[in-house]
């Protein structure tokens, strides 16, 4: 599994709207309203690297009032449980 985060500037009057067809998008796990510079943040999670140029430049293209967006690709996932893995590789 691959993962990406993608920030995402909407039109203000557009950003609920927008967050609902971003969640719609295949390959799209969560979408985030957030404060700050970005409105949403949109988790994507896809099988093959590929697959994150598809939702990007394909999917979340189409989705009127989507001023910009600036995407992470993630090369690894930390998390609790990775983490408790870890340690107990140890005892």
């Amino acid at each position: 599994m691959v993962a990406a985060v993608v920030l995402i500037r909407a039109e203000r009057e557009r950003i609920p709207q927008a967050a609902r067809e971003v969640a719609g998008i295949e390959g799209v796990a969560e979408v985030y309203s957030v404060s700050g510079e970005w409105d949403l943040v949109a988790i994507v999670r896809v099988p093959e690297w590929e697959r994150i140029a598809e939702v990007v430049t394909q999917g979340l293209a189409r989705v009127q009032g989507i001023e910009r967006t600036h995407t992470l690709v993630a090369f690894r996932v930390y998390s609790k449980e990775d983490l408790a893995t870890a340690f107990d590789m140890f005892e």
